[in-house]
């Protein structure tokens, strides 16, 4: 379990880091709104690349708690399934370093990209995370987190539906961003939970 330990340390480390330079991306100019624009709109501008680094750590930490899974759960406690589209998710991030969206303009090739891939990432990690924590109670080790893990996997695509379905609403009543970021802030949760669980494993005599 000491790999697990390790890897569910760098996950907690990488989610830190990422909120720690979101909040930073957030201060430089020009100063997006957190509650009206999405947190993509960070990557654009002088300090763009503040944001850009940022979707990087994000895949990394995404990495490394897929690693750590793989190492700290039984594998008949593991859902292929909900792992693999977890490293959508990851694999998405980095996509979003590369193609940034639009900020205010007609829609480029880029920006279409970014799109397509945010679509297609955060339904990943929705689907990802809710099929993992089903799964994850076979192993005895992980059956206490459980209905956690459950619980926050259950409000996070819930959280994704809302800013799908209301995305409308949500921008006519200008909160389209604040809706994007509690879906973000539920996945990263579900990610830290997963990661001290992993802490806490590699540090028994299991």
């Amino acid at each position: 379990m000491r790999k697990a330990h390790v890897l569910g340390a760098l996950t907690i480390a990488g989610i830190v880091l990422y909120l720690a330079l979101d909040v930073v991306a957030q201060l430089l100019p020009p100063h997006y709104s957190p509650v009206r624009q999405a947190e993509s709109d960070l990557a654009v501008g002088p300090y763009g690349y503040v944001m850009t680094i940022n979707f990087v750590v994000r895949g990394c930490l995404s990495l490394a708690l897929i690693a750590g899974l793989m190492q700290g759960v039984a594998a008949q406690a593991r859902s292929t399934v909900g792992i693999v589209l977890i490293g959508v998710w990851a694999v998405g991030a980095f996509l979003l370093a590369l193609f940034p969206t639009d900020v205010n303009s007609w829609l480029t090739i880029h920006g279409g990209i970014h799109l397509l891939v945010a679509l297609v990432a955060f339904c990943a990690v929705a689907l990802g995370e809710l099929l993992v924590s089903l799964r994850i109670g076979a192993d005895a080790r992980w059956t206490s987190l459980r209905p956690y893990l459950l619980a926050c996997a259950i409000a996070t695509p819930v959280a994704l539906l809302a800013q799908l379905v209301g995305v409308r609403a949500s921008g006519a009543l200008g909160i389209g961003g604040l809706v994007e970021r509690v879906f973000l802030g539920l996945a990263l949760l579900w990610m830290l939970l997963v990661a001290i669980h992993l802490v806490r494993l590699g540090g028994s005599k299991a």
